[in-house]
């Protein structure tokens, strides 16, 4: 959560309406300062029936991983972020549709 909050001002105007914003910012500055605080790089991605594109960064060496959405306007929202990532590489099930 800190650090949810953390990448948050460092992405968001500073002036803040009552409501909570969510904690979005053009896509080079949110991954620049998930490159910068935490060592995140891209490690995933994929295009979401909104045409956002979902990308999983992550430290491998820390696991901290960030999700985050990027608009076609090139907006891009925090969406999850926590620790203990671990790449995998799993074989689907003969049969069974993912």
């Amino acid at each position: 959560m800190r650090r949810a909050l953390a990448l948050a001002l460092l992405i968001l105007p500073t002036t803040a309406p009552a409501q909570t914003p969510p904690q979005c910012g053009p896509r080079a500055d949110v991954l620049a300062t998930l490159a910068a605080r935490y060592g995140e790089a891209r490690q995933a991605l994929g295009l979401a029936a909104n045409s956002a594109v979902v990308e999983l960064l992550a430290n491998p060496e820390t696991g901290s991983w960030t999700i985050i959405a990027t608009l076609p306007s090139g907006i891009s929202c925090l969406i999850a972020s926590g620790e203990a990532y671990q790449a995998l590489a799993e074989a689907l099930i003969p049969g069974h549709d993912a």
